[in-house]
């Protein structure tokens, strides 16, 4: 579904009116439109941040909440979580050491031998593991400057041990920035974690950014915050709000939003700007066809209520545990996740090769069913009927059966 834009099916009704109509009206860029202001209340009913503002892609909108955190703070570095994406700007192209990826792969080993003596004779190497991070980052890609990577710290998300290092790290770090639930790793969703992280960067003083591009709009109204209880200081998202249009947002507490235009004066009087501007611009931020389809999308959210993401969020933890009930009484070691409605291959909780992931896509591919690339996952929408639902379980399990015909998968 639009790799997670297109929560209503390809073309609602709502949203081609409402682009169909703002076209009427011209392309009017650089000035100030009053769809924007419709917009960010909107956001702000439905999210509680107190102030927002727009961008074009996820990427823009990450790296402006990152800057007005080190404007904030005046502190140089970010911490991020392995396994999270969030865009392709080069101070978050960043990954882990190989040793930290080696040592992660031997407890996951121990861990999947836990009831034998092997397991228990080699807990004490996979507790020293755990507690021992190396939070250094590195290039995740050529082009990448090493410059980068020396103001990031890579933590490993859930792991308690991560919360002790952004203490350890605090007098340098200004945002902590977080997928709430990874896409690349949604059977992770640590709520306690989440929580205690919360408690800790405001202790510190330290931005909690919540880059929700995927989860925003998606589990709930309010996106991840409001699943999991957290306020984030800055949230981003993307996606869904703009309705199938080239939108994001970056929303949060003022103290924070504040840096984007210097908060609540005038000219003609004798206010002025409360906090130093950091640089934020972009010709096609706002772009009147984009509001118009994020308008057309909030108004139909806000008018729905909780009740379209229960009955949407249902109908993918049925699919998924239909597909995980046919998996057990197959003997097939493949377990399948959801979070709101997107649903995935739980890779840390099934037990078969990564060529045998990459080669279900191609073979549901043959069947009409397309995945997301990097995380192999899939999306449900609105518009998705029974029958749909049953072609996606079907074409599922039919190619996995012939991955396990074929010898790729083993009982």
């Amino acid at each position: 579904m639009g790799l997670g834009i297109n929560l209503f099916g390809h073309n609602p009704p709502f949203i081609q009116t409402a682009i169909s109509e703002q076209l009427q009206q011209g392309m009017h860029i650089g000035v100030q439109n009053t769809l924007a202001g419709e917009v960010a209340q909107l956001i702000s009913e439905l999210t509680g941040a107190e102030r927002v503002t727009f961008s074009n892609t996820g990427t823009e909108a990450v790296m402006t909440a990152v800057r007005i955190a080190r404007a904030a703070t005046k502190r140089p570095k970010i911490a991020i979580f392995t396994n999270s994406y969030h865009g392709h700007f080069d101070s978050v192209l960043v990954r882990a050491t190989m040793t930290e990826y080696a040592k992660k792969a031997a407890r996951r080993i121990i861990a999947a031998k836990s009831g034998s003596f092997i397991g228990r004779l080699a807990q004490p190497i996979q507790a020293l593991f755990t507690a021992n991070l190396n939070p250094k980052a590195v290039p995740a890609a050529p082009g990448i400057p090493n410059s980068a990577a020396a103001d990031v710290l890579i933590l490993e998300y859930g792991n308690e041990h991560s919360l002790k290092l952004i203490r350890k790290h605090r007098r340098e770090l200004a945002a902590v920035l977080v997928e709430p639930v990874q896409s690349r790793c949604p059977e992770l969703q640590p709520r306690e974690f989440l929580q205690q992280l919360r408690q800790i960067t405001q202790e510190l003083g330290i931005v909690l950014i919540f880059d929700e591009m995927v989860t925003g709009f998606r589990i709930h109204p309010g996106g991840a915050q409001a699943h999991f209880g957290v306020k984030a200081d800055i949230a981003t998202y993307s996606k869904i709000v703009g309705g199938g249009l080239p939108l994001s947002v970056i929303a949060g507490k003022a103290s924070y939003m504040n840096y984007i235009d210097g908060g609540q004066w005038q000219f003609g009087d004798d206010s002025t700007p409360q906090v130093p501007t950091t640089f934020f611009a972009g010709t096609f931020c706002k772009h009147p066809l984009a509001l118009a389809a994020a308008r057309a999308t909030l108004q139909h959210l806000k008018i729905s209520g909780i009740e379209l993401h229960n009955e949407l969020n249902q109908r993918t933890t049925q699919l998924v545990n239909d597909l995980n009930t046919h998996m057990t009484q197959q003997g097939i070691a493949i377990k399948f996740t959801s979070f709101g409605s997107f649903f995935a291959v739980a890779a840390s909780q099934s037990a078969v090769p990564p060529m045998a992931i990459n080669l279900l896509s191609y073979h549901l591919i043959t069947k009409g069913i397309h995945l997301r690339q990097g995380d192999k996952g899939g999306f449900l929408s609105t518009a998705h009927t029974e029958e749909d639902i049953n072609l996606i379980k079907k074409a599922f399990i039919d190619s996995i059966n012939e991955l396990r015909n074929e010898g790729f998968i083993n009982n």
